[in-house]
């Protein structure tokens, strides 16, 4: 699995991104575009520290879930959004991409970190699994957008 933090990858996201615009439609799910750019921005948030989202460890997400936010294969369509990042609102689109785009950025930064705060829901990571984890959910929602 790519990981945000490899250059390659990290560029590849923010184009693709850039490829988005206000009229893309999801291919599946309920969100609209700038919905879609906001539910982005939590993983980043969790992983950056700058919110928890009152998220408390869960034994069972560990056990049955955790894998799969990292591992190589793509997730399939309509999984289950978690509540915390469910829209409650419609979004601004050109306000939510900058927003993801400051946090792509700002998460790049830390590509050489080596010792990270557990996650709250889920526990230990390690750096290649924060990095993998973070391309994975960004990649799950460009494709769709169809980018």
């Amino acid at each position: 699995m790519k990981s945000l933090f490899s250059s390659e990858a990290h560029q590849e996201i923010l184009n693709r991104i850039d490829q988005l615009n206000e009229h893309n439609k999801a291919r599946w799910g309920k969100m609209s575009i700038g919905q879609m750019a906001w539910h982005c921005q939590g993983p980043l948030n969790i992983m950056l520290e700058k919110n928890d989202y009152g998220l408390k460890p869960n034994w069972l997400a560990k056990v049955f879930f955790k894998k799969s936010l990292y591992n190589d294969s793509t997730w399939r369509k309509g999984l289950p959004t978690a509540k915390f990042l469910k829209p409650k609102n419609d979004k601004n689109f050109n306000t939510e991409i900058a927003t993801l785009k400051a946090l792509i950025e700002e998460a790049y930064l830390h590509r050489d970190k080596t010792e990270w705060k557990p996650h709250p829901g889920f526990g230990y990571f390690t750096a290649q699994q924060w990095g993998q984890m973070q391309y994975k959910h960004l990649d799950h929602h460009l494709r769709q957008f169809g980018v």
